[in-house]
């Protein structure tokens, strides 16, 4: 996260009912916790990410901790968000109508190479256990460190190296079928 003041001013802000600090701290993080929505498949990852802003932004005054602590803190909350989307998802059908998205005025080619990408690493991570899949996402697209993943998914961080070292190897196997060299 980048900001021109010091991480705890803007949360002290924030804290104190800030419109600027919310929107910072949004804007900083958005987009990580967006593209990790995206590609563990949420149905609708915009909106999501917002459920989960409008979460951690009721309870920010329930925080303490610098700059990692809170982006760990943030993705806590999405991956539960996740997990509950998931569990209504099993529980009721899904709308064989759903509305197209909409992409007027916007980049084509890179919508779809951005959508080709995200289906790749989602089809790859389909092919792992859960777990492993969540911890490979969370560590190599978000980003976050071993004990910030431990933290999120409720696990040691020796099971979330474990996870790791499994979910890459079995993502080797994967890759080295489908004829990609590593």
């Amino acid at each position: 996260m980048a900001y021109s003041e010091p991480f705890r001013k803007v949360l002290a802000a924030a804290q104190a009912d800030a419109p600027w600090a919310y929107e910072r701290l949004y804007r900083s993080l958005a987009p990580a916790i967006c593209g990790y929505l995206r590609i563990q498949g949420a149905a609708d990852p915009d909106d999501l990410t917002s459920e989960v802003f409008l979460g951690a932004f009721r309870a920010i005054g329930t925080f303490a901790g610098d700059e990692d602590k809170f982006r760990s803190w943030v993705f806590t909350i999405a991956h539960r968000r996740l997990t509950d989307e998931r569990r209504a998802r099993s529980c009721r059908p899904a709308m064989a109508d759903a509305a197209l998205p909409d992409t007027a005025g916007g980049d084509v080619e890179e919508e779809a190479l951005r959508r080709l990408s995200a289906d790749r690493v989602r089809s790859l991570c389909a092919g792992l256990a859960p777990d492993q899949g969540d911890v490979l996402v969370l560590r190599l697209v978000s980003g976050l460190t071993i004990e910030a993943i431990a933290e999120i998914v409720g696990k040691a961080p020796g099971a979330v190296k474990a996870l790791q070292r499994r979910g890459i190897c079995a993502l080797r196997k994967q890759m080295e079928r489908q004829g990609v060299p590593l």
